[in-house]
């Protein structure tokens, strides 16, 4: 059996109308009577009719569509950020098509040439973890496509960035741990590429110095950030013997594999140790005990860059807009550190 798709020709053909009046129905032409589009909707319904948005975007120039790439969706912070994003594309009438590169560069290069392929209007995108080479992105630019970062960033790039102020955020926390009584603080951290663990780092460091405390690179440890690294990084701190009071985690779900192997060695959190994550996951509300972190604002980061892209896809300017948005975290105070 042939498998083909219903075309403008058939709903014309059924309905003794042009093809060209059945493309103004479907696009809500002014111009076609309201009769006329409900019998075209009608019959393309019933054949399944599905819009071809490329051939679309070839002829008007334009597509509707916004690719938005992401590390990963299942994770609090990028889905509020998405759905930010995404009300604010919808209320002008665009859709999002949503990439997730898991973190790998080759996918991520792979998920900019398809979103070239669909003729998006333009990309919002967050860096990958193993992200260092930015040809694809550079490539997104010289085809003069409006580009905004958001997240994680890199300031090679002569782009619009919205972000956190991670410095900031990281600051705060470390200063509340020392205020809580913490001298000896672990800080979790993830490879130094990435600006947001730079600058969380950064913050940690000079919280410490501000306070009279010395830096111990003993103290700074390194993994990917999930629930298994906080664990094994916290088991090896402990199998070690190295003398410590508080963590710091750059990541929330880091700081959860922390708990878990403290508790399991009946070591009391906050009475012996105290905790702070990064990233607000609602889970942090939900432990025992309940988990000090940072919110990142990610609701708000969303609806910012989505008005950032548009800003840029309205204007009339030839050069790429380059303008940096930083959004001013939140320290969440709960049991973890009190």
């Amino acid at each position: 059996m042939k498998n083909t798709k219903a075309t403008i020709h058939e709903i014309a053909a059924k309905l003794n109308i042009t093809a060209s009046t059945v493309s103004r129905a479907l696009n809500n032409n002014p111009r076609i009577s309201e009769e006329t589009k409900k019998k075209v909707l009608k019959v393309a319904k019933q054949i399944n009719y599905q819009p071809n948005h490329i051939a679309s975007a070839l002829r008007s120039g334009k597509s509707r569509l916004i690719g938005v790439i992401v590390p990963t969706a299942n994770r609090n912070f990028f889905s509020s950020v998405i759905r930010g994003i995404e009300d604010l594309a919808n209320n002008l009438n665009y859709k999002i098509i949503i990439s997730q590169s898991y973190d790998e560069y080759d996918k991520e290069v792979q998920n900019i040439e398809a979103l070239l392929n669909a003729r998006v209007d333009g990309i919002i995108a967050s860096f990958g973890k193993m992200t260092d080479n930015f040809d694809h992105f550079l490539k997104v630019i010289e085809k003069g496509i409006p580009l905004v970062l958001f997240d994680r960033t890199a300031d090679v790039l002569n782009v619009s960035h919205v972000i956190l102020d991670d410095y900031l955020g990281a600051y705060q926390a470390v200063e509340h741990l020392i205020k809580s009584g913490c001298r000896r603080i672990v800080h979790f951290t993830n490879i130094q590429r990435i600006n947001i663990y730079t600058e969380r780092k950064r913050g940690y460091e000079d919280a410490l110095k501000a306070n009279g405390i010395e830096v111990d690179p003993e103290l700074i440890v390194y993994g990917s950030m999930q629930l298994e690294d906080g664990r094994r990084l916290t088991e090896e701190l402990i199998e070690k013997g190295v003398d410590f009071d508080g963590i710091f985690s750059s990541a929330d779900y880091a700081v959860m594999g922390a708990l878990q192997v403290l508790k399991s060695h009946g070591i009391d959190v906050p009475g012996k140790v105290k905790l702070v994550g990064f990233g607000n996951e609602p889970f942090t509300s939900f432990t025992d005990p309940t988990i000090t972190t940072v919110d990142q604002k990610s609701i708000a980061m969303g609806k910012i860059t989505a008005e950032t892209f548009f800003e840029i896809l309205n204007s009339k300017e030839t050069e790429p807009i380059s303008k940096k948005t930083i959004l001013k975290p939140e320290l969440i105070i709960r049991d973890s550190s009190k």
